[in-house]
């Protein structure tokens, strides 16, 4: 356990003392001591910039569109996965899918450019064929659906990781004896399969929701520019640019925050939530 340990202890929780940046106008030749000290007012400038809040909105549609869409993908993939019978063909098919979570994000936009983009493979179809083109890609509208796709495309496949192992460890009596009883393949995935594995999709649902102001910063940053900032601009962007770019550490370190402890927040309402249900969540 000491490898893991350390890491969180140096990367997770020692680096919570440049915290200290956010209620100051941090200059880095000055330091963390020498930067003054400004108290709120990088939290009043934050609260009061109109762009923060586009972006905190543009924010919770994209995480919205991922809750609704790709959180419930891994479980339908592992369960598609769990019903097959043949070994070899299950570990074929997950070693598959597994495939594009280790693709960068560059690989992956670049190869949706590539197929959706104004001069792509989908319009070359389309043109050959003497339809019109589409740029979808380029189209605003669009841009938060095509990214939750994106999602789902690399990370729906290891996402089912967690899922499928607590699917092993379903009672396969159950299943037996309930199909004896008549019940179908609907019924036995209402009244065994969900409730086995309920804690395990409420404990992921609770730590999404923890994170549901993080929506990929990478993703949306290398389709910013093509779409523009007024459809692709999230919190982290905008913490990118305000404050690594624009040099205003301070201002940066006050958004990003602010965004920890709404989502510190959001996780202890959420497990209160699942303790009035009846579920254990992330912690009694």
């Amino acid at each position: 356990m000491l490898p893991g340990l350390v890491y969180f202890l140096v990367f997770h929780y020692a680096v919570l003392f440049g915290n200290v940046i956010a209620f100051k106008d941090y200059i880095p030749f000055d330091g963390f001591w020498a930067s003054a000290w400004v108290g709120v007012q990088n939290f009043t400038d934050l609260l009061g910039d109109p762009g923060f809040w586009h972006a905190a909105l543009n924010t919770v549609e994209i995480a919205g569109l991922q809750l609704i869409f790709y959180f419930p993908a891994p479980l339908a993939l592992a369960l598609l996965l769990h019903s097959l019978t043949s070994h070899t063909l299950r570990r074929f098919v997950q070693s598959v899918v597994y495939l594009p979570h280790f693709m960068s994000w560059v690989i992956v936009v670049a190869m949706a450019q590539q197929m959706l983009g104004s001069a792509g493979l989908f319009n070359s179809a389309l043109s050959g064929a003497g339809l019109h083109t589409v740029d979808i890609i380029g189209n605003p509208e669009l841009f938060k659906p095509l990214t939750v796709l994106q999602v789902i495309w690399k990370d729906c496949g290891w996402g089912t990781i967690i899922f499928l192992a607590a699917l092993t460890q379903v009672d396969d009596q159950l299943y037996e004896a309930s199909a004896i009883d008549g019940a179908g393949p609907w019924r036995r995935f209402w009244h065994i399969t969900l409730p086995s594995i309920r804690p395990i999709i409420i404990l992921l649902l609770i730590m999404r929701i923890g994170e549901i102001l993080s929506v990929g910063f990478e993703q949306i940053l290398l389709q910013r520019t093509t779409v523009g900032p007024e459809a692709a601009e999230i919190i982290d962007t905008f913490v990118y640019y305000k404050g690594i770019v624009g040099g205003n550490f301070g201002f940066g370190a006050a958004a990003g925050l602010f965004k920890g402890v709404v989502g510190a927040i959001l996780v202890y309402a959420a497990n209160k939530i699942s303790h009035r249900l009846g579920e254990q969540g992330v912690y009694k």
